[in-house]
C-alpha cells in the first residue's frame, strides 16, 4: 500500500508552493500539506505536524519546510518511510547569522513586510526566464495571505533551530536531496554536503530552477519524486 505523502512548505509559503505536486500525486497518493504557521520553535512546529500526521508517511520539505522535516525525522524516525529535502539547510544558525534576521524583524514590525519579502527572496535566487516573475508573484501572494505575525514566528523559529547533521547521518530510508542550480539562498555545495551525510541519498541539481523548484521546474520535480516514491524501503537495523 502506498504511504501518504506529506509536504512541508517553506517560510511564508502555503500549499500553493506544491500545487503542481498536489495535482500530480493526488491521483495515486493521499497528499497532505502541513501547516507551519504556529509555534516559535522548529520543535513546536514539528510536534504539531506529527500530532496531525498519519502513523507512517513519505515526507518532503522545501527550505524552512526541509528544516522542519529534519526535526520530524529526529523526533519520529520510525514514522518517516522516506524523506525528500529541497533547497534547505541542515546547519544551525551561528550567532552572527541569527543576528542577520534582526533587520527583517524590525522591517516587519514597522509595517514593511512586503519590502522584507522582496529583500529576502531576490529575483536572482530563482532561475531566469518567464517563470521567474510568475513565481515571485506567487510567493508574495502567499506571504500577504499569511501576514506579519506568522512571518515573525517563523523567523524566530529559524534563528533558534538546531544542527541536524547527526540526524541525517543516521537516516535509513530512501532519501532525495534536490537543489536548483540558481539557488543563492541555499547553494548547491550545501546540498552536496547534505547528500554526503545521508547514507542512502540521491542528489539532483536542477539546471532550470533556483530556490523554489516545485514551481520553477514542476515536471522535473514530479519525475524525481515519482522515482523516489518507487524506491524500495531501506532495511532498518
Amino acid at each position: 500500500m502506498r504511504e501518504p505523502l506529506l509536504f512541508i512548505p517553506g517560510m511564508m509559503c502555503d500549499a500553493r508552493l506544491f500545487q503542481p505536486q498536489i495535482e500530480h500525486f493526488s491521483r495515486t497518493h493521499n497528499v497532505m500539506v502541513a501547516c507551519t504557521t504556529e509555534g516559535e520553535r522548529i520543535e513546536e512546529i514539528a510536534s504539531t505536524i506529527l500530532s496531525d500526521a498519519p502513523q507512517k508517511f513519505a515526507l518532503a520539505g522545501l527550505s524552512m519546510g526541509g528544516i522542519i522535516a529534519m526535526e520530524i525525522l529526529r523526533r519520529a524516525p520510525e514514522r518517516v518511510m522516506r524523506i525528500c529535502l529541497m533547497d534547505t539547510n541542515p546547519l544551525a544558525e551561528t550567532p552572527q547569522s541569527a543576528a542577520g534576521y534582526e533587520p527583517m524583524i524590525v522591517g516587519i514590525k514597522s509595517g514593511r513586510m512586503m519590502d522584507v519579502i522582496r529583500g529576502f527572496l531576490k529575483p536572482e535566487f530563482l532561475a531566469p526566464g518567464p517563470m521567474r516573475p510568475v513565481v515571485l508573484t506567487a510567493v508574495r501572494d502567499m506571504a500577504e495571505s499569511l501576514g506579519p505575525e506568522v512571518f515573525l514566528r517563523q523567523i524566530k523559529a529559524l534563528q533558534r533551530r538546531r544542527d541536524q547533521q547527526a540526524v541525517l547521518r543516521k537516516a535509513k530510508v530512501p532519501a532525495l536531496v534536490v537543489c536548483g542550480a540558481y539557488d543563492g539562498l541555499t547553494p548547491v555545495k550545501r546540498h552536496e554536503f547534505m547528500a554526503e551525510l545521508i547514507p542512502y541519498a540521491k542528489l539532483a541539481v536542477l539546471q532550470d530552477a533556483g530556490h523554489l523548484p516545485t514551481l520553477e521546474a514542476a515536471d522535473q520535480v514530479n519525475a524525481l519524486l515519482t522515482e523516489w516514491l518507487r524506491q524500495p524501503y531501506v532495511l532498518r537495523s
